[in-house]
């Protein structure tokens, strides 16, 4: 499922410094959520986020058999650890 989905959008969101590190199926509360996790050399701010994100709906509601009937998309960043 990741190899598919970093195939549809890594290329557009790769001038945002951002690629896809996951994708996956996870149930939440009743609900089918899938989940789509990216990552960067550097830490993501919410802009960038926020800028994927809206690259990444438009390319996957063409693409909406990926969804695989999901209630939700959850699209978030990788978490980064403290840096001293």
């Amino acid at each position: 499922m990741k190899e598919q989905v970093a195939e549809l959008v890594n290329e557009s969101i790769q001038e945002l410094g951002v690629f896809v590190d996951d994708a996956y199926i996870s149930n939440e509360e009743g609900k089918k959520i899938f989940n789509i996790v990216l990552d960067s050399e550097e830490i993501i701010d919410l802009n960038k986020i926020t800028d994927a994100s809206r690259i990444i709906n438009k390319i996957m509601d063409k693409n909406a058999k990926l969804l695989d009937d999901a209630d939700e998309l959850d699209i978030f960043s990788k978490e980064k650890g403290d840096i001293e």
